[in-house]
């Protein structure tokens, strides 16, 4: 797996347990930094020095939500020359969110929760597999 640690925003505590539980089963070594916030999270890739491997981030969040952070991201030139890899990781997902993370902004996927935790592992999996064999601006 390719360094820097993988950036987890969700607000569900019982979600984000469940994928460190599945980086761990899958051998995955980069750090996960979690923030339950849009705003936190923002915060952090602003000032950080790190090179984040991916964005992981729900769509319903309070405040903030997703859609709204990746936007923000977006239209910040130092975030954007950063060329994170963000996707949408989301228990609900409307074709209209969907249209408009693909047709407003720079987003690399758009994927729905799975209920259970082998299909988790295999969908998380899917996405790191291609992340780390994916060439882009920070490989």
């Amino acid at each position: 797996m390719k360094s820097g640690p993988i950036i987890l925003i969700e607000d569900d505590v019982d979600d984000k347990e469940i994928l460190e539980e599945v980086l761990k089963e899958l051998n995955v070594s980069n750090e996960l930094i979690w923030f339950n916030n849009c705003i936190e999270a923002y915060n952090f890739l602003l000032h950080t020095s790190q090179r984040p491997l991916l964005i992981i981030s729900d769509v319903n969040l309070p405040g903030q939500n997703g859609l709204e952070l990746k936007r923000q991201i977006d239209e910040n030139p130092i975030l954007r020359s950063k060329s994170i890899p963000f996707i949408f990781y989301s228990t609900s997902v409307s074709q209209h969110a969907v249209n408009i993370a693909y047709q407003e902004m720079t987003v690399q996927g758009f994927f729905q929760k799975e209920q259970n935790f082998e299909s988790i592992k295999i969908k998380i999996k899917n996405i790191l597999d291609y992340w780390k064999d994916c060439r882009h601006p920070n490989s």
